[in-house]
């Protein structure tokens, strides 16, 4: 079906866009959709919907001081937002600037780094730092929160814009379905005989781009890098054979694992994806999805309704607006049942 842009749109009251996180990651709400069946639930439930044997899959990645604030040569300002690295000094960033830096010229970054603009690659610009970016970006870029969460880095944000299990440096934004995860709930799950294993996929800024084409098949995925551990795939296996499910933890992991398993069965290892889930995707490996709400007219809306149903996500929508579900990186959640599986 050629889907339009105006497919995934939806009012969203603006009092509904969380703007703080919960006092404790596990509060959040949950709800519970079996493709059109709806149940209202807590996030602390999430053990007895699950079975003994099935497999969380967790993205652990670890959001960088990405957003840099600074001056060019010329006294002008310039705010920079690290996409990703591509060596030890180079990285990709969008850089914001009253007219586009130009190849050769340099900016001093947070009164510390003075920084060259080696060239563009499409909306991006190639910087190098004087020495290891990442090392620096961590100790004198700012945590980027999302461009709705309208206020400024308080310090709780260092903690709760990260999952208790981020370990890989490299993303711009949480993968937040993580967010839910306190020590007690993952031990409570692990009690439950509810095994955990990680994936890797460092989220770039171009998971806030905004779809620009009326016709979705025509929009481009921005790349992203993402990593499968040997570990993980015999997880998997393991618990396939035992009659388990896979829930992949946020659309982060799900787009990983179904990347990873695309054209070829599932195997370690890692690579760049530009995956778009629409309606009408087969999916391979993810039976199960916990997320938080997304943005009208997203890829991310797309994925989830691939995932449960188009009529299905736009009434759940509608269930949690009316029922003030808190919406997305700090909202609430969702755990969504596979639609074709029921």
């Amino acid at each position: 079906m050629d889907y339009t842009l105006s497919d995934f749109d939806f009012h969203l009251p603006p009092e509904r866009i969380a703007q703080v996180p919960l006092a404790e990651r596990s509060a959040s709400r949950l709800l519970e959709m079996r493709g059109n069946q709806l149940t209202d639930r807590s996030i602390r439930d999430l053990p007895d919907l699950l079975r003994a044997g099935d497999l969380l899959v967790m993205n652990d990645t670890r959001v960088l001081h990405a957003r840099l604030m600074g001056q060019k040569e010329t006294g002008g300002q310039v705010e920079v937002l690290v996409e990703r690295p591509v060596s030890e000094t180079d990285v990709l960033a969008q850089v914001r600037a009253s007219k586009p830096p130009k190849a050769g010229s340099r900016f001093v970054l947070e009164n510390a780094i003075t920084v060259e603009v080696l060239g563009r690659e499409e909306e991006f610009f190639l910087l190098r730092f004087p020495a290891d970016a990442l090392d620096l970006i961590e100790q004198y870029g700012r945590l980027p929160l999302p461009p709705y969460i309208e206020r400024g880095v308080v310090e709780a944000d260092e903690s709760r814009y990260q999952t208790v299990f981020a370990r890989e440096k490299g993303s711009v934004a949480a993968p937040t379905a993580g967010l839910h995860f306190d020590e007690a709930l993952l031990a409570t799950l692990k009690d439950k005989g509810i095994d955990t294993a990680h994936v890797t996929l460092h989220v770039g800024a171009g998971t806030f781009k905004p779809v620009r084409v009326e016709r979705v098949a025509e929009h481009r995925m921005h790349t992203e890098r993402y990593a499968i551990p040997q570990a993980t795939v015999d997880a998997i296996a393991a618990t396939r054979a035992r009659g388990g499910r896979v829930v992949a933890v946020g659309t982060t992991s799900l787009r990983t694992l179904e990347s990873a398993a695309r054209f070829a069965p599932l195997a370690a290892g890692s690579g760049d994806t530009d995956i778009f889930i629409t309606p009408g995707f087969r999916f391979q490996v993810a039976d199960l999805l916990v997320t938080n709400f997304h943005l009208p007219k997203s890829t991310l809306l797309m994925l989830v309704s691939a995932f449960g149903g188009m009529d299905n996500i736009r009434a759940a929508y509608r269930h949690a607006i009316d029922h003030e579900y808190r919406f997305f990186s700090y909202g609430d959640a969702m755990l969504i049942h596979r639609q074709d599986l029921l």
